[in-house]
């Protein structure tokens, strides 16, 4: 295997690990009326990885962080937190990943941030929309009460604080990944 193929591979593999030790250790709830939407900023080793090895590399990070988070440290959420998680974070990094690599500039990297924070909202809207009532046994008129003073605030905040995080880490990150 080509050198440069075993350190992409080794670290997507500790940025990975980082994002499951990350969720582990960080992660409470935000809005007091929906204790089971909590922050965690499981997404910005992912985020960081996005932008160090591409949208691809960054998607398949979420599928496999989603995954074995929702099998070995987010449990309550089942199947459907799975689904939920991989739409929210794939969303946003599909968007941020397609965004930054036409551009690798601090301001492709500032629109990137944002628009993908915009599309993962509008994404768990639609997501919410379709599986809450599902996840929580409410009826869909329930969930629709809840998208202004809920889910639509917890979204921008999530991927508010873990955009703005991943702004003043990547570059020190970035640094020591291409040191290596």
């Amino acid at each position: 295997m080509p050198q440069n193929k075993i350190k992409v591979l080794t670290s997507m593999s500790m940025l990975a690990a980082l994002s499951l030790v990350m969720v582990a250790i960080i992660n409470f709830p935000l809005i007091p009326a929906a204790p089971y939407l909590k922050y965690d900023p499981a997404d910005i080793p992912i985020l960081i990885g996005t932008f160090l090895f591409g949208t691809t590399a960054g998607l398949m990070l979420t599928a496999i962080t989603v995954i074995l988070q929702g099998l070995l440290i987010s449990t309550d959420g089942g199947p459907i937190g799975i689904i939920m998680h991989f739409m929210a974070t794939g969303s946003f990094v599909l968007v941020a990943g397609l965004i930054y690599h036409r551009s690798r500039t601090k301001r492709a990297a500032q629109t990137a941030l944002f628009c993908g924070s915009i599309t993962m909202t509008v994404v768990m809207i639609a997501f919410n929309l379709l599986l809450t009532p599902l996840f929580l046994g409410a009826p869909l008129t329930k969930v629709i009460e809840m998208l202004l003073p809920i889910i639509i605030p917890f979204n921008l905040v999530k991927a508010g604080i873990n955009s703005i995080l991943t702004w003043f880490v990547y570059k020190p990150v970035s640094k020591f990944v291409h040191k290596l």
